[in-house]
């Protein structure tokens, strides 16, 4: 597997041949140049995570792509016309694409505020028939598979949570491998910071490892 940061929340996952893109929202940088995408997989309709305005470009460049996100985000965008036509990702499907599966998990985004409405937020499972959460995003949620999971993209501030939040919900996955994500709104400070509290507080059966930005991982 190959993962590729363009910053936020936005993932190129490669598995097997396939690439994927995951939220490419506007604290993102650099992913309208990908080419070769096989999907663009969207979590939920915040613009941090899904930008209109880059969208006609990511689509145009990867006209083969299968698009997918939450029904509320799918709806909007297609109502819109804003870039190609978009399915809706329902929890509990299965889609196949190239030699992966994305399984859909969750459904509602994380609880901000008692007074602002609980929009659409699905996660995402890609692996395989064998191993279905070879890679999980869970968007802004703390959705936890129920199988074990090798890559977990682990949110790691927002202000919809709390650090200790983060901690837990890295701790009820278990993944066998962690990465932060969801981190534009932190200092260079406070991503130190963040970062080495969810390392230190990882479980111990857990490797903490750091995407560099537009540089590839491999796991």
């Amino acid at each position: 597997m190959k993962l590729t940061h363009f910053g936020h929340s936005c993932i190129l996952v490669e598995i097997d041949g396939t690439r994927v893109l995951l939220d490419p929202g506007n604290f993102s940088h650099g992913f309208t140049r990908i080419t070769g995408l096989d999907a663009i997989l969207v979590t939920h309709q915040h613009p941090d995570h899904v930008d209109p305005q880059a969208l006609p470009d990511l689509v145009a460049a990867n006209p083969d792509a299968v698009l997918l996100a939450d029904p509320q985000t799918a709806e909007t965008l297609n109502r819109d016309d804003v870039a190609g036509v978009w399915t809706a990702a329902q929890s509990g499907e299965v889609h196949r694409i190239g030699q992966i599966t994305a399984r859909i998990g969750g459904g509602k985004h994380a609880v901000i505020h008692s007074e602002i409405p609980v929009i659409d937020n699905v996660a995402y499972l890609l692996g395989d028939d064998k191993n279905p959460t070879r890679f999980v995003h869970p968007g802004d949620s703390f959705y936890a598979p129920t199988q074990p999971v090798d890559v977990l993209a682990v949110p790691s501030a927002a202000p919809w949570m709390r650090l200790s939040e983060a901690v837990d919900y890295l701790r009820a996955v278990a993944p066998k491998v962690a990465t932060p994500i969801h981190d534009a709104v932190l200092s260079d400070a406070g991503r130190s910071t963040h970062f080495g509290r969810l390392q230190s507080m990882a479980p111990e059966a857990t490797e903490f490892r750091l995407m560099p930005r537009e540089g590839e991982l491999d796991i």
